[in-house]
């Protein structure tokens, strides 16, 4: 089979054969792949930055894919931590690590959808007591995780959404994804009086946004919840001792470890039953996973999911 192979942690996948794989415990199957989405978690995983990473080369990289199991069935699955995850022509999954999708879906959507879905999904259900009415910031908004989350947020019941980020055209686009309020970072005191941040950024523009809001809120002893989830700003947030006496402030992560793989795994049929139904304006593009080297270097200025297919 072919496959996207990493050799080397400071270049891209290259598009190569790779011996077939094997199932050989109880619960796995051989599945072809047929749509793997490319997300900043791949990205981690294939240059060896992610805190998972166990360094071991070469690796497939991917960790969810829509795939079409021995018994024609489609489904979406999440890997484990594996050195053969899913761009590539086959994989190897664990049944209980996916679910039976409807006929007719389109593999490339769902594909695009279901990681960014997930990450503001579990982080509202499962790191924090969220409420309907609440009001919910998102930093780093228009990303595809950021537009997700918006929707996510809304789908709860959320209040009020605010989104944050740089591009202010990109960010007016967002009012028509249920985006209440949209603010650049310079903006964020009128955010200041959230209940939850979803925070993609990190870094020192997060801790810059989280005294900055701390400094305004009108009652600093109302409960804040700041979910860390992404860190495209910096993998550290210089956040001063203050922060976290003067304000009612609880700093949460969300991903693997914070979250059970139990817990992953009960939201995901309800997540994919969301975005199967429709219930996300989501923006995918389908690539060749022939062509895997060139898009990977080339995708930073697009605001769709690069999705390989075989």
């Amino acid at each position: 089979m072919h496959a996207a192979v990493v050799t080397s942690f400071g270049t891209p996948p290259r598009y190569q054969e790779h011996p077939e794989p094997v199932a050989r415990g109880r619960d796995e199957m051989v599945v072809d792949v047929l749509a793997a989405a490319l997300h900043p978690r791949t990205r981690s995983q294939a240059d060896g930055s992610h805190y998972t990473s166990t360094g071991e080369l070469p690796l497939i990289p991917g960790i969810d894919a829509v795939v079409r199991d021995p018994k024609g069935k489609i489904r979406y699955t999440v890997l484990d931590d594996t050195t053969l995850g899913t761009l590539a022509d086959r994989t190897v999954i664990e049944a209980d690590r996916s679910v039976v999708l409807p006929d007719g879906i389109d593999p490339v959507l769902v594909a695009a959808a279901m990681n960014p879905v997930m990450s503001s999904w579990v982080a509202l259900q499962r790191r924090t007591e969220f409420h309907r009415r609440q009001k919910v910031l998102i930093l780093g908004a228009t990303g595809n995780a950021g537009r997700m989350a918006i929707q996510v947020a809304k789908r709860f019941g959320a209040g009020q959404v605010i989104a944050a980020g740089r591009d202010t055209a990109r960010l007016e686009r967002l009012r028509a994804l249920g985006a209440d309020v949209v603010c650049t970072f310079d903006e964020l005191t009128r955010a200041a009086d959230v209940d939850v941040v979803i925070d993609y950024v990190w870094g020192e523009p997060a801790a810059r946004a989280m005294v900055d809001m701390l400094t305004a809120r009108a009652d600093r002893a109302a409960q804040l919840t700041w979910i860390q989830i992404g860190s495209v700003a910096g993998q550290d947030a210089p956040i001063p001792s203050a922060a976290l006496r003067s304000a009612r402030l609880q700093i949460v992560g969300s991903g693997i470890g914070s979250v059970p793989g139990r817990d992953f795994l009960k939201e995901m049929p309800k997540m994919v039953a969301a975005v199967t139904a429709g219930g996300f304006d989501v923006r995918a593009r389908a690539v060749p996973l022939a062509e895997v080297e060139q898009a990977w270097t080339a995708t930073a200025s697009t605001p769709d999911r690069i999705v390989f297919v075989p």
